[in-house]
């Protein structure tokens, strides 16, 4: 008998461009289905009972493969560790600090996320915009 390996639930803001564009990317990289992925945006979306729908929308999490919720820096990580070409980044990041750094760096980010997310979105929008024109 074949047992399925564990698979690490990605909970997401589809809702923002820029995480939209990122899962993406991840969906793309993920060529054992080695991650779940969840929009958390989406009203119908139920979440588990330790991730209420505000706190997942505000900080990205995942639910590793044994079990744990992780947030911020952490679930990037735990990303990175599931997919390949990003194992060593997720062996770096085990490094002594490098964590604390990438979350320093990650709350940093949520700070400008917003604003970043906004002009991303204008201009992913004015893209499809030339593309649906035939301007490019």
């Amino acid at each position: 008998m074949t047992t399925e390996p564990a698979r690490s639930t990605v909970y997401f803001d589809g809702a923002c461009p820029l995480c939209r564009t990122e899962i993406d990317y991840y969906r793309r990289r993920d060529h054992t289905g080695a991650l779940c992925f969840v929009d958390v945006s989406l009203p119908s979306t139920v979440t588990p009972a330790d991730l209420d729908r505000v706190r997942a929308l505000q900080r990205f999490h995942v639910r590793a493969e044994n079990g744990s919720l992780v947030s911020g820096a952490a679930a990037f990580v735990e990303v990175w560790r599931r997919l390949p070409g990003w194992r060593i980044a997720a062996r770096v990041a085990a490094l002594p600090g490098v964590l604390g750094l990438l979350e320093m760096g990650y709350r940093l980010f949520l700070r400008v996320r917003p604003g970043i997310s906004r002009h991303f979105g204008r201009a992913l929008a004015r893209r499809a915009a030339r593309y649906g024109a035939g301007l490019e």
